[in-house]
């Protein structure tokens, strides 16, 4: 006899491990590469089976890393700075597996300019894509999981800069705090529903939109004289919350973001 075998509940689900996404199909968007590649890579490590939403069609690798976890792995390009993209591709999404469980708003965009000399166009492009879609993602997908009857997780990406001004970003600070209040705000409504809504920012990482800022040598040594663990982050530092909020390891846990940041708040 096994000693160790899992403990299953009536439901017959697993109840040994908290943080596992066996049986769960997560839609990550920005899927295709940095953080939003790690992010389902983690997810699908915990068993989760993903559908990542890209703009073009570019995540092989991310394709390959997840089929070679034992995971499935669809693909839906979509333009999400247009709102009417969101109802689109959750019904897409769920399609795949008749269901859909998790939702992670990963995709983000910045512009760095004068305050002095930002335009509307930059603004805009900005928070339509980083803001606006975000909240029509999270009410398409909470529809979705509402007419389902199950439990869902959504998980939104902030910043930094959900905390702090920033510089030369008005729009990307808007946005990211943005974020976090419409976190706060959706929380709120949904627990009783049954849906967690809670956020992760992610310190200074090693990304495509923090490459100007590593290849300023003032800069960079200031952001990592200031970083505790001495290091920029990756987008595997990132994985752990993200299965933690994705899983009923944190069914209590409601309208909260993590800082994932190598202790850069707490410098």
């Amino acid at each position: 006899m096994c000693l160790h075998a899992p403990v299953l509940s009536l439901s017959g689900r697993n109840t040994m491990n908290p943080f596992s996404l066996e049986g769960k199909v997560a839609l990550v968007t920005g899927a295709g590469r940095g953080l939003g590649q790690g992010i389902a890579r983690a997810l699908a490590q915990a068993g989760a089976d993903i559908v990542g939403v890209v703009n073009t069609s570019r995540s092989t690798q991310t394709r390959d890393e997840i089929e070679t976890l034992g995971r499935q792995y669809d693909e839906i390009q979509a333009d999400l700075s247009q709102t009417s993209s969101a109802a689109q591709v959750v019904a897409q999404a769920s399609a795949f597996h008749g269901h859909i469980d998790i939702l992670v708003n990963n995709s983000g965009i910045i512009k760095r300019n004068d305050s002095l000399a930002y335009t509307e166009e930059e603004w805009d492009l900005v928070v339509d894509l980083n803001l606006k879609s975000v909240f029509f993602l999270c009410q398409a997908f909470a529809r979705q999981v509402i007419s389902q009857g199950t439990p869902a997780k959504i998980i939104n990406i902030a910043s930094m800069l959900s905390y702090k001004g920033g510089f030369r970003v008005p729009s990307y600070t808007a946005s990211k705090s943005g974020v976090k209040g419409i976190t706060m705000s959706l929380a709120n409504e949904w627990a009783g529903k049954g849906i967690n809504v809670n956020a992760i920012a992610p310190g200074y990482m090693a990304t495509d939109n923090t490459e100007n800022l590593r290849e300023d040598p003032v800069r960079a040594a200031e952001i990592l004289g200031r970083i505790p663990a001495g290091r920029w982050g990756s987008a595997d530092d990132i994985g752990g919350a993200a299965v933690f909020l994705a899983s009923r390891a944190s069914d209590y846990v409601h309208g909260f973001t993590i800082a994932v940041d190598g202790g850069w708040l707490a410098r």
